[in-house]
């Protein structure tokens, strides 16, 4: 774990104060999935802080260990919200404890690329860009809906999973989103979300070489088009902007989520 952190100090400076100082604490021990960590933690503006324990991250939790599910039940994580799509759950449905409220949220997600696609998106360039941009705007309110009705209804002794494939795209709105409304810093949004790149560092080795071969592009071409950057999660916030006039605006049209709403999920989620 140490040389983990010590990786992560020098390839993403920026984490530091967010992500690093806390990773141990952050990061769930599973032994059958990745980039599992708890939201908690993170100071707001109004100089509260998100609750820890409450709310998690992840990636594709397909492999998990019985170990790894009574670590879930200890955590208390009765409430998992799954962004996959319909043919990508079915190929690796999640392995979760007895009685888990379980929804599939796939709106959007059967049209992602396949392999080929892909390829061609990336020797095309600016592949990620497209991805937040107009298709994020299209599909947020269908594909985020779910997870904000169960934060609002869930017993305040239990806590809420989500999750995609990778836990990074998908998966990183849905928390950038979760901690703008609880008023957390833009920079901390943004830091939690690049996080991704250091947590999920082994899957995308594995990635790139299959990609490289298949698209003629370097390893090193494919990563960076791949890698996740700051601005990838403003271009979100600016295409929601840009559609409903503010954010606010948006939770309200598309998530039914307005100022009594909003005033409950900081009641709940922030101490």
């Amino acid at each position: 774990m140490k040389k983990a952190i010590i990786t992560m100090a020098i390839l993403v400076p920026m984490l530091a104060s967010a992500q690093l100082t806390d990773s141990i604490k952050r990061l769930v021990p599973v032994k059958g999935g990745m980039n599992f960590r708890d939201v908690g933690g993170y100071k707001t503006t109004d100089g509260k802080q998100v609750a820890w324990g409450k709310v998690y991250r992840s990636a594709g939790i397909d492999k998990l260990t019985d170990t790894d599910l009574a670590l879930l039940e200890k955590k208390k994580i009765n409430t998992v919200i799954d962004f996959r799509g319909v043919a990508e759950a079915k190929a690796a449905p999640d392995r979760l404890p007895k009685n888990t409220d379980y929804t599939l949220s796939p709106a959007g997600s059967d049209s992602l690329p396949n392999p080929t696609q892909m390829v061609k998106f990336l020797k095309e360039g600016n592949f990620l860009e497209k991805f937040y941009g107009v298709d994020a705007v299209k599909y947020s309110g269908d594909r985020f809906r779910p997870l904000f009705v169960k934060l609002l209804t869930a017993d305040n002794k239990e806590a809420v999973m989500y999750h995609c494939t990778g836990g990074r795209d998908r998966t990183g709105m849905a928390t950038a989103l979760f901690l703008y409304v609880l008023q957390v810093p833009q920079e901390t949004i943004e830091a939690d979300y690049v996080a991704s790149n250091v947590y999920l560092l082994q899957m995308n080795k594995k990635m790139l070489a299959p990609l490289a071969q298949m698209s003629g592009l370097t390893e090193a071409e494919i990563e960076k088009e791949m890698a996740l950057r700051p601005e990838l999660i403003r271009a979100f916030f600016d295409g929601l902007k840009n559609k409903y006039g503010s954010i606010e605006n948006f939770l309200q049209q598309e998530m039914g989520i307005g100022p009594k709403e909003i005033a409950l999920l900081r009641k709940k989620y922030t101490v």
